[in-house]
């Protein structure tokens, strides 16, 4: 009776933490740049090295479990991500801090992809219903507390702790694993798609690289146009090789239900267009508005909490309302969140967004709730954990290439400005060499380098670009939530949910057999 509790706390820890490290380094990222002298693609890549290996190893992670057994491949998981965070702290350079992020980000694709599995392993189905609400509760709360832990730890020692705090739970996750959880193994034969996980991984990297480095190359430049034809490529190669092999990373056949294919554009989208977005804000909360890493942290309560009270809210509506009509509101007020966000004064206090985060935070709640059940919903269970793997995937594909896009607008909408706004002025020679170094995250070198009469018009027109570039992406993330909005509204329907198939079903049969 115990061991299935011992189960649901190590696999709550270990998820905690896995999710705890995608919000978590936000607000750390201004004190990373400036401690290790780096730029902003440098940030960008260090939170979509996270995000990609996520991506990526997902749903191999999960066949894997299931032929090796499932707490031998999680406890790995816990060993390879604390191992990863300890890296993380004591990185010495950027370059480092990357590849740990990396390294992390395997083991909580390793974690992630088993965790449900244990989970129904470990819980008979009446008492499931337990285990996975207390499950969602664990990663509500992951999300709303990362920015805040965040700053506490970043402000009061330093940021290397943001990753230092997950070796102690990570030694205990890993104990209570070792001795709390049973193995387990999915019945048959089971064949892993190596071919499939190589062009899918690496279709990702091509595609996320191509848009970093697309402010910095121009779009038309051999390393950018080369990495988004090879990621096109091998997009295409992915999709042969899963008709082909026996045993598919993905089942294709699922596509063709269009509730799935909508809540995995739902998945992407909410990523995409708003947990993408944190990145940025916090960078202008910070480097343009001075704020401390706790303070930051700090004012994203008004969006983080709601998140999570309107997940509860979500939660017990789910039974009664459709998945639809909570998904697409949901983005509708994702989309007006953003767009009250923008207008901002660099100048200004930070209640300028709390409209937004409250807006936007309740239509992030009412999606994250229905969105779960719609990955699993219109699959049996045998497939259940491929639909839940491909849902969680593309949420990470959503920050990665969100990130990796808004964040190249953004240098190049700011570096543009920065130049604009110098033209007339002594500095107009070097609009575009300010503008670059502005777009790249030293503004404060470039600041110190002008003429002591010079440097307050510099930062007044750094602070106001970042705040236009900033419209910018807050508006292109806006049409990515309503478009969103459409997709939900159309493709996810009631009918495709495999209960509703199978009431259908019953109704038919019986009304045959009265016929009879």
């Amino acid at each position: 009776m115990a061991r299935k509790w011992l189960t649901l706390t190590a696999v709550c820890t270990g998820v905690f933490m896995l999710l705890l490290d995608v919000t978590i380094v936000n607000v750390a990222l201004p004190d990373i740049q400036k401690d290790l002298d780096s730029n902003l693609s440098d940030l960008q890549w260090v939170v979509d090295a996270y995000a990609l290996s996520l991506a990526a190893l997902l749903l191999t992670s999960g066949t894997i479990a299931d032929i090796v057994g499932r707490r031998l491949v999680f406890a790995t998981g816990i060993v390879v991500f604390t191992v990863g965070s300890l890296a993380c702290g004591l990185a010495p350079n950027i370059l480092t801090l990357i590849v740990a992020r990396l390294a992390q980000g395997v083991g909580g694709a390793i974690m992630f992809a088993t965790a449900l599995a244990l989970l129904a392993q470990a819980f008979a189905p009446r008492e499931r219903g337990i285990a996975f609400g207390v499950f969602g509760a664990v990663t509500g709360v992951s999300v709303a507390v990362g920015p805040v832990l965040g700053g506490v730890l970043t402000t009061g020692l330093s940021w290397h702790w943001i990753f230092f705090v997950n070796i102690p739970v990570g030694v205990i996750a890993l104990v209570i694993t070792i001795v709390g959880v049973d193995e387990s193994k999915a019945p048959g034969t089971h064949r892993i798609d190596w071919l499939g996980c190589v062009t899918f991984s690496a279709a990702l990297a091509f595609l996320v690289f191509g848009l970093i480095r697309s402010h910095a190359d121009g779009w038309s430049s051999l390393p950018v146009a080369g990495s988004l034809i090879a990621a096109a490529v091998l997009l295409v190669v992915f999709a042969v090789v899963e008709r082909m092999v026996t045993e598919p990373m993905v089942d294709a056949s699922l596509f063709r239900v269009p509730t799935f294919t909508g809540g995995l554009i739902a998945a992407w989208g909410i990523s995409a267009a708003m947990f993408s977005l944190l990145t940025y804000i916090v960078i202008y909360l910070q480097g343009t508005m001075g704020y401390s890493a706790l303070q930051a942290g700090l004012y994203f309560l008004p969006f983080s909490g709601l998140v999570f009270v309107a997940a509860a809210i979500a939660g017990r509506l789910s039974d009664k309302v459709p998945a639809r009509w909570l998904i697409t509101p949901g983005f509708l007020l994702v989309a007006g969140g953003l767009l009250l966000m923008r207008g901002t004064d660099p100048t200004g206090g930070w209640t300028q967004f709390i409209p937004g985060f409250v807006v936007a935070g309740i239509g992030t709640g009412l999606i994250n709730v229905p969105l779960a059940s719609t990955a699993v919903g219109v699959v049996e269970q045998s497939r259940a954990g491929m639909a839940s793997g491909m849902n969680s995937t593309f949420r990470q594909i959503g920050i990665a290439t969100g990130v990796a896009l808004l964040g190249s607008l953004l240098a190049s909408h700011l570096s543009n400005d920065v130049q604009q706004g110098l033209a007339g002025t002594p500095l107009a020679d070097r609009g575009r060499e300010i503008g670059d170094a502005v777009a790249n995250g030293a503004a404060a070198q470039v600041i110190s380098s002008v003429p002591p009469p010079l440097r307050g018009l510099v930062a007044a027109r750094a602070g106001q670009g970042y705040a236009d570039a900033l419209d910018l992406i807050l508006l292109i993330a806006t049409g990515i939530a309503v478009a969103a909005a459409l997709c939900s509204a159309v493709l996810i329907r009631s009918k495709d949910f495999h209960a509703a198939r199978v009431e259908a079903q019953e109704e038919t049969d019986t009304r045959l057999a009265v016929a009879d």
